[in-house]
């Protein structure tokens, strides 16, 4: 039988296991290969759980992430609706792919959110013209298998549906 009330607790913990892992303080040269830990634990939800998990989660997810940031207000927020809105739209034929395919798609999605955060600094004139801020979206794509299985295995545990 399905885990409907507590499976909420678990996809919250998931996501502030995700903010917490997104501000552990790094190296400097770290920095650069840093995973977007909260954008794939959003792709992997709404993949899995698109009716429970969607914009309105990315949405405050994303606030929750400018806050903590302090990125400018707003831009995590219009970032993990691009990215959940895109998964949404995809989420069945992501479903079907093999985990070496899916972690190209999140490659491509992580890649996207880095190319706006890229555009709103450059905006702001507080970036610079290198690409090493694709970094982070190889990353994520390299450990998007691990996290797959944890997030499943979580999900199946506690029979979150």
């Amino acid at each position: 039988m399905a885990n409907k009330t507590g499976g909420g607790t678990i996809i919250l913990a998931t996501f502030l296991v995700g903010l917490m892992l997104s501000q552990m303080p790094l190296p400097q040269m770290a920095e650069w290969f840093r995973p977007e830990w909260v954008i794939m634990i959003m792709i992997y939800w709404a993949m899995a759980l698109p009716e429970r998990v969607g914009l309105g989660t990315a949405a405050v997810v994303g606030l929750g992430l400018d806050l903590i940031q302090g990125s400018p207000l707003g831009l995590n927020v219009i970032s993990l609706l691009i990215i959940c809105y895109l998964t949404l739209l995809l989420h069945k034929r992501l479903r079907m792919f093999p985990l070496v395919q899916q972690a190209l798609m999140v490659m491509v999605l992580v890649g996207i959110n880095q190319m706006l955060f890229n555009w709103a600094h450059s905006l702001m004139g507080t970036r610079g013209d290198s690409l090493l801020f694709l970094l982070p979206a190889v990353m994520s794509a390299f450990l998007w298998p691990w996290l797959f299985v944890i997030l499943r295995g979580l999900r199946r545990t506690f029979r979150v549906a």
